[in-house]
């Protein structure tokens, strides 16, 4: 076995299986609202949102006024696809054992965004296409058939969601390790850092940069709630590295802080437990001062219509 645990290593399962359980209570009981209909609220899901503005059109539609779906399949598209020559870049260079680190993980997630993003722009142009060509007199028969797409689309637009927000909190701490932390107080052979620092430097900007991008055009929301799922992927990537290393398949960790054999390893997790919360926070507040201050900076062409409710107050298109 390539994992070694002192009465330390027990105290750091600990914490990571805490953290998963109340990350799952809490998305629970938050989520009541995708489960029962009697319960459902206008900011958790698109699941059952009855709401034409809350529904499955905020995945295509922009905050900008009068801006054409087609900009925002374009820019997914273009996100997606120099992510993707990064990506094959990275693994050309090291091979697919590059995918031990977190950023791999976390880079494929935000792909992952952008290729739903581009199918839900796809429809969006499709419908804006429909809408301007179909005759009045189709329009009865032509709202049903949307109404029964949509319907089925919700639970799609979940997922996309919950990835963008899973994403969006995964890409602040991947880039707030590597700039605070890696590069400047580690050398680590397996990183690169010496012999390849371009194409790291790039990945670390790339996931940033165009998910603000994203988010600067897009309607979607950014609940506090959802920080569980955020919590949950990391935990997934420690249990990962947990197993690998239990059946031998890998003798060195890609990240020292994630090493169980030294005393101080539970201070590290805990650390690294309770920065999830800033760096969430962090893009939340990004989504916030979006909201905030566009509607002032330019009130005819930002389109914001807020929704409140006894929990909290959401920004949609």
């Amino acid at each position: 076995m390539g994992l070694i645990v002192y009465w330390y290593g027990f105290i750091c399962f600990g914490i990571v299986l805490s953290a998963m359980v109340v990350s799952l209570w809490f998305l629970l009981r938050r989520e009541r609202g995708s489960i029962d209909i009697e319960y459902t609220t206008a900011y958790n899901s698109l699941l059952l949102s009855r709401s034409e503005t809350l529904g499955p059109a905020r995945l295509w539609t922009s905050c900008w006024r009068r801006l054409h779906p087609g900009w925002l399949l374009f820019t997914r598209s273009i996100s997606f696809l120099c992510m993707a020559a990064l990506l094959a870049w990275d693994v050309l260079t090291w091979d697919a054992s590059i995918f031990v680190y977190y950023t791999e993980w976390t880079f494929m997630l935000v792909m992952i965004y952008f290729a739903m993003g581009i199918v839900a722009s796809v429809y969006g142009c499709w419908e804006y296409s429909m809408e301007s060509n179909l005759e009045t007199c189709e329009s009865e028969a032509r709202d049903k058939n949307r109404d029964e797409f949509r319907q089925r689309f919700r639970v799609y637009g979940c997922f996309m969601l919950t990835i963008f927000q899973t994403s969006a909190g995964a890409v602040v701490l991947t880039d707030v390790v590597f700039w605070l932390v890696i590069v400047p107080f580690l050398s680590n052979s397996h990183l690169g850092l010496n012999t390849n620092e371009q194409l790291m430097i790039c990945m670390h900007t790339a996931n940033g940069g165009f998910l603000l991008l994203e988010t600067v055009l897009n309607s979607l929301s950014f609940p506090w709630f959802r920080i569980g799922y955020f919590v949950l992927w990391t935990c997934l990537y420690v249990v990962f590295q947990w197993i690998i290393h239990a059946c031998g398949l890998l003798t060195w960790w890609p990240y020292p802080f994630l090493e169980l054999d030294k005393p101080c390893a539970p201070l590290w997790y805990l650390g690294i437990a309770i920065v999830h919360i800033p760096c969430y926070g962090a893009y939340a507040a990004i989504v916030k001062a979006k909201n905030s201050c566009f509607p002032n900076l330019f009130p005819y062409a930002f389109c914001q219509t807020l929704i409140k409710n006894s929990n909290m107050e959401v920004s949609v298109t």
